[in-house]
């Protein structure tokens, strides 16, 4: 119990804050969710024209350059990459369009179960079966291959891109595109979301924080140690909504969701299963970035480009439902992570792989 101390602390700090920064003015049971701030940023870019969801989101500048500046201090910041970059940015893109179907990241999953959507709890169903398909290929020896010391630029790169997003955030010229209604339009103060962001990157980055990880460990090892932390963020979001009057219980009329239960299922098992593949659910990506992996900031753009396709081409979700591109967009996901798990097993294994792919 000592050793998941750390953990169950950082998930009820990260609760707490994801509870406030829906408090300070984010949208109900969206205190922090990577796919959705990745998409709103992209939108403020102008790399897609939905109107409601345009915002540079603070809490995602932090989260990286939390990462970023607690691996620094505690000489953990290594530079490493070269492993299966294209894939990896394919399987970001195909991350973005199931998360966008059920409208969240993992991380929002459990923000939304905690303030009473039970929408989430189709979608949690979701994620561990998709998850638990991706586990299938991990055992029979699926690798992206190893990757390698890269230069030292190569690290600092999304960091200083982190940087100057924050700049455009604070300064707001009027190339930044900013929503005047919708989820884009709902935001706590720049100073509040960074510093909330900032906090979650150094907790993730010191935990190992990982939804993706904690239900693999769970299925393949009965290793409870990375989902006692998303247990901790269930319990105190779910605290924080209750004390502030946030929880509403039931499918109806929930805060940007929407009730079909298929398609919520379908989506999260998409981004389970390429999480998986990844080594790590959107919020490690993060990490893994602030930390140096330049894979995982591959995996990042592949994200942001997913972001723009998906509201550039009607494939994202709405609180009316899923549109018909976006269905099409999941069922061909399906069939590009099936042909990149079975392309890329090794057929030489013949040993349980933890992870399959590095973590760390």
């Amino acid at each position: 119990m000592k050793e998941k101390r750390g953990i169950i602390i950082a998930g009820a700090i990260i609760g707490i804050l994801s509870v406030l920064l829906v408090y300070f003015g984010n949208p109900r049971n969206m205190g922090a969710c990577v796919a959705c701030f990745i998409r709103d940023t992209a939108g403020a870019l102008g790399l897609h024209r939905a109107e409601v969801v345009q915002y540079i989101r603070p809490e995602i500048i932090g989260m990286i350059l939390g990462a970023f500046l607690i691996s620094l201090g505690s000489k953990e910041f290594k530079v490493k990459g070269g492993s299966s970059p294209f894939l990896r940015l394919i399987l970001g893109f195909v991350v973005m369009v199931g998360a966008l179907m059920f409208l969240g990241c993992p991380l929002r999953m459990v923000l939304r179960l905690a303030g009473g959507d039970l929408n989430a709890l189709v979608g949690l169903l979701g994620f561990a079966a998709g998850i638990f398909l991706g586990i299938q290929f991990l055992n029979k020896g699926f690798s992206l291959k190893r990757n390698y010391t890269q230069t030292t630029i190569e690290g600092y790169a999304l960091p200083l891109i982190s940087v100057g997003l924050l700049a455009l955030a604070i300064i707001s010229p009027a190339f930044i595109i900013l929503s005047q209604k919708g989820p884009g339009s709902q935001h706590a103060p720049i100073y509040i979301a960074l510093a909330a962001g900032l906090i979650i990157g150094v907790a993730a980055q010191k935990t190992r924080l990982c939804m993706v990880g904690g239900i693999r460990d769970l299925i393949m090892f009965k290793d409870t140690y990375l989902i006692s932390g998303f247990i901790a963020i269930f319990v105190f979001t779910l605290i924080g909504n209750l004390i502030l009057g946030y929880f509403k219980l039931g499918f109806a009329e929930q805060s940007i969701a929407h009730a079909d239960g298929l398609w919520n299922f379908l989506g999260m098992a998409l981004a389970g299963w390429a999480s998986v593949l990844l080594g790590g659910c959107p919020l490690r990506q993060l990490i893994l970035a602030g930390e140096g992996n330049v894979d995982s900031a591959i995996t990042i753009m592949g994200m942001v480009v997913g972001a723009a396709f998906a509201h550039n081409f009607k494939l994202a979700a709405s609180a009316q439902g899923p549109t018909a591109n976006g269905k099409i967009a999941v069922i061909i996901g399906f069939v590009i992570l099936g042909l990149i798990s079975y392309f890329n097993i090794e057929k030489t294994m013949n040993f349980k792989v933890k992870g399959g792919v590095s973590v760390d």
